[in-house]
C-alpha cells in the first residue's frame, strides 16, 4: 500500500472513530465514570470496534463511491 492510500484509508477510518467515540462517551460517559478506566476501555473497544469496521467504514467507502466514482472504479 503506498503513502496516498495510507493516508485515504486512515483519514476514512478517523472520519468513522472521532464521531463514533464522541456519540459514545456523550452517550456513556457519566454511567461509566464510576468503572475502573481498563473496564471503561473494555466497554468501549467491545461495542465501537465492530461496529467502525463492520458498519461505519462500509458506509464510508459506499458514499465515497457514489461522490468519487471513477476513483472507486481505478481500484478495482
Amino acid at each position: 500500500m503506498n503513502r496516498k492510500a495510507q493516508l485515504i484509508s486512515s483519514l476514512k477510518i478517523w472520519v468513522v472513530i472521532y464521531p463514533a467515540l464522541t456519540t459514545f462517551i456523550y452517550l456513556f460517559g457519566e454511567q461509566m465514570s464510576v468503572l475502573p478506566i481498563y473496564l471503561r476501555t473494555l466497554l468501549m473497544t467491545l461495542t465501537l470496534v465492530p461496529l467502525i469496521v463492520f458498519i461505519g467504514v462500509p458506509f464510508v467507502n459506499l458514499i465515497l463511491g457514489k461522490v468519487l466514482p471513477e476513483q472507486s472504479q481505478n481500484r478495482n
